[in-house]
């Protein structure tokens, strides 16, 4: 079988086993599938007050593949895309539409926003940018492969990171081609490309063979590449070490989790590795509290000093359930998962404080805060506002 074709029935099985399964050995191995059932959700008692300020519905959500397509806030509006061509832009405070416009191209790769544009990728390869005040199109540019992450902008380039393992820079002006790197994707690979993150000259992205590498933003150049995981095993699905989740920039430090690989703190102007720890992620990490979070794929949410002292504390309660990337607010780190919960977990030690749910459809797209409101875009398309307070303040 020749490599396009076997990539091509690797990317439907894993897009099916990421529909189903929390791991890759789960997918092929009934008996681990057994074991690896979504755990019971536990009693609680509420310490937190959730309060739904609004919900929306934007198009078909993530659609019928596995898409990841976030929202962003820019100002006072959050702008999402559905899967099936719909883009609108809404009052953050009231949950009103300010404008909607629906595009006949499937949304595969989440909103970024940058210098007034809104920028979208579709499954075909397409990259648009909209007029953030209108949402008229103001160009579009055909790239060869699936965008599955959110483009980003400095105003000057637009940098865009396809689902085969490449990364490419395009005109802000007008998404002419600047330059382009490749990074050889491995044979397999999980469904999915993290978002690349810009910080001054330097582009970073993370890549499907467990390395994280920063560009200049201008020309391209590799000024720095980091290992977060080496791969190994014997067969090909022991030696996948994508890095997909969103990176993480505090300062001049990077964070940076991989799929059975490790989460490791970069120096972000010259790649070196100030710390890493052994954990296995898809889904990127978060922070607070003087910790980094890390939903892992195992369902475990674990908690790590931020200096780099190893594990705070873990929560194995919710194991299997599919877990968003966390996202701390109001004294929490908060979760989504298979079902459209979003679950709450204690900063100091990780123990449940508080339980809401979106829709019934799961919670996969990594979810934003500011100023203590947490906005969530269900599977199947609710966008919702939750404020989140102490019960004293209810």
């Amino acid at each position: 079988m020749g490599l396009l074709k076997f990539r091509t029935v690797t990317v439907l099985l894993l897009a099916l086993f990421l529909g189903g399964c929390t791991t890759v050995k789960g997918w092929f191995s009934v008996d681990d599938d057994e074991g690896r059932q979504p755990a019971e959700l536990q009693d609680y008692e509420a310490e937190i007050s959730i309060k739904k300020l609004w919900s929306t519905g934007v198009g078909s959500g993530q659609g019928d593949a596995y898409h990841h397509l976030r929202p962003v806030i820019n100002g006072e509006t959050i702008y999402a895309a559905g899967n099936d061509g719909t883009v609108m832009a809404i009052d953050k405070t009231r949950g009103k539409k300010v404008w909607k416009e629906d595009f006949d191209v499937p949304f595969s790769g989440g909103v970024g926003y940058g210098s007034g544009m809104l920028l979208l990728g579709t499954s075909d390869g397409l990259v648009m940018a909209l007029d953030a005040q209108t949402g008229i199109e103001q160009w579009s540019s055909e790239l060869n492969g699936e965008i599955m992450s959110p483009p980003q902008t400095n105003g000057s380039v637009v940098v865009v990171q396809t689902y085969d393992g490449k990364i490419q820079g395009l005109s802000a002006e007008d998404g002419s081609e600047m330059w382009v790197y490749d990074s050889n994707l491995p044979v397999l690979t999980l469904r999915g490309t993290s978002a690349p993150l810009l910080y001054e000259r330097f582009a970073i992205a993370g890549f499907g063979n467990g390395k994280v590498v920063a560009f200049d933003i201008n020309t391209g150049a590799v000024r720095w590449e980091a290992r977060v995981a080496i791969a190994q095993g014997r067969s090909e699905i022991d030696r996948i070490v994508d890095v997909d989740g969103s990176l993480l920039r505090m300062g001049t430090t990077l964070y940076a989790v991989s799929y059975q690989g490790r989460v490791a703190a970069i120096e972000i102007t010259t790649g070196r590795k100030i710390w890493q720890e052994e954990i296995s992620s898809y889904v990127g990490v978060g922070q607070g509290f003087g910790n980094i979070y890390v939903a892992e794929d195992s369902g475990t949410v674990t908690a790590l000093h931020r200096n780099g002292q190893g594990v705070r504390w873990q929560n194995p309660d919710l194991a299997y359930r599919r877990l968003s990337a966390p996202r701390a607010v109001k004294g929490s780190v908060a979760v989504g998962d298979l079902d459209g919960y979003i679950h709450f977990l204690s900063q100091v030690d990780g123990h449940v404080v508080g339980r809401t749910k979106l829709g019934s459809n799961g919670v996969r797209a990594d979810m934003l805060v500011e100023d203590n409101v947490l906005y969530a875009f269900g599977n199947s398309g609710s966008l919702a506002a939750f404020r989140v307070s102490s019960l004293e303040s209810k």
